[in-house]
């Protein structure tokens, strides 16, 4: 296997278990009715505002702190999460993937696209906490070392978008747009290339898979003597595993810089990283995984940006609206759906972020006096690409909530559904 694709199976791996996590939570959130009635009294004013168009709340339309909203912009935020809660609910992977491009192609600051991101990240988490069993499974001493690493590596990514953005807010722009492009475009290419290779081969199975276990870089990790070695799953293991202490740190800090300057928690990657490369068991990777997502978006979104005024709650709220009814619809979807549809949306969607993104790069490099383009030109890709993006993303929603309506009779009556890939490991 090439390197390119073990890092698409790797990267694919760790958004399909930042989907379940995601689903999880927000079924959690779902089912209470203390927890629903708290985001819907915390809506209320931010609606009755937003309606009169009110802006000079706490500061003003220029002001760090975006307290100036309108209802369009609440509106499309609630409809970015649904978009996004569709893609993770329907896909089973991806979706986190294009909440900040979406907010930056609807006209959000970068900085504050992830900002927003992590906190309404940070939220989900600690509503959803009724996924706490599961934590009994934590390897205390890799949780601190990971964690230990995480918070260093949100400091350094939160350090280095608030740098570029006070150098030059275009900076910014440009540096999470190249980050985003890069990321989308490998994982779109390899996507694509998996859903054409499944079409012809008749595979119809599963949008996505994968194999845990130890690697033979999990062999050599654990191998690695440096002090100090942590031992880990004893419960799995007679006499348990052992790793150093310094590789999960130095796995928290990519973990940590990734969430802080992307604004995705940290957590699709958590997974891959643990089973793959330190070799630790799911049961185990599970939990940690959850805890691991609390701490790194919370200490990012507060530490790193909503102290600097970085956040836009309002926003964050409505996403959170909106990925709660999307994930929903999607997950009950899938069960009339064919897998080989799922798949060549999850790569078509991934494509539209990356081109969305790829798309903004050239107008911010010529603002920048890095290349000579002219402006009509610039201006015209930026555009092809935002057109691209929302068409493709609102093609794919109406497509799933059509698949719904149409197959409500079949769908109703059934107490609890669980997307086919998003199945939940037996703790």
């Amino acid at each position: 296997m090439s390197t390119g694709r073990r890092v698409f199976e790797f990267l694919k791996m760790a958004s399909i278990q930042h989907a379940k996590w995601d689903y999880e939570v927000s079924m959690s959130i779902l089912k209470n009715r203390r927890k629903m009635l708290i985001i819907l009294a915390s809506l209320l004013p931010i609606i009755a505002v937003s309606l009169l168009e009110a802006g000079d709340i706490i500061g003003s339309k220029t002001a760090y702190a975006p307290a100036f909203y309108s209802t369009n912009i609440f509106l499309v935020s609630i409809a970015i999460g649904l978009c996004a809660g569709l893609i993770t609910g329907c896909i089973g992977a991806g979706g986190g993937f294009i909440i900040t491009p979406a907010l930056m192609a609807a006209g959000v600051k970068g900085i504050l696209a992830v900002g927003t991101d992590l906190f309404h990240i940070f939220a989900k988490a600690i509503m959803g906490t009724a996924v706490h069993k599961k934590l009994g499974n934590v390897s205390v001493k890799l949780a601190i070392a990971f964690l230990v690493g995480s918070a260093g590596g949100t400091f350094i990514g939160g350090y280095i978008n608030k740098t570029l953005y006070d150098k030059d807010p275009l900076l910014s722009e440009a540096f999470i747009s190249l980050v985003y492009a890069v990321l989308l475009g490998f994982l779109g290419v390899y996507a694509l290339i998996d859903f054409v290779k499944s079409s012809r081969s008749g595979d119809a199975g599963d949008a996505h898979g994968g194999s845990s276990g130890m690697t033979e870089l999990s062999l050599k990790v654990q191998s690695f003597k440096m002090p100090p070695r942590i031992t880990f799953d004893e419960d799995y293991v007679p006499g348990g595993r052992k790793i150093s202490g310094v590789i999960v740190a130095m796995g928290g800090v990519v973990v940590g810089l990734l969430a802080a300057i992307m604004g995705v928690g940290g957590g699709f990657v958590t997974f891959p990283m643990f089973v793959y490369v330190f070799g630790v068991s799911s049961m185990t990777t599970v939990g940690t995984d959850i805890l691991q997502i609390i701490f790194t978006a919370g200490l990012a979104a507060v530490s790193q940006y909503a102290i600097y005024g970085y956040v836009f709650y309002t926003l964050a709220m409505g996403m959170l609206l909106g990925s709660l009814i999307g994930i929903q619809v999607g997950a009950l979807t899938t069960k009339v759906v064919k897998g080989i549809h799922i798949r060549g949306f999850y790569a078509v969607s991934i494509l539209a972020g990356f081109i969305n993104r790829a798309a903004t790069l050239p107008k911010k490099l010529v603002e920048l006096e890095v290349i000579n383009m002219s402006t009509d030109v610039v201006k015209t890709i930026e555009s092809a690409g935002n057109v691209i993006f929302w068409v493709v993303v609102s093609i794919f929603a109406a497509w799933v909530i059509g698949k719904f309506i149409v197959n409500i009779g079949k769908l109703r009556g059934e107490d609890e559904q669980v997307s086919p890939v998003l199945v939940k490991e037996e703790a």
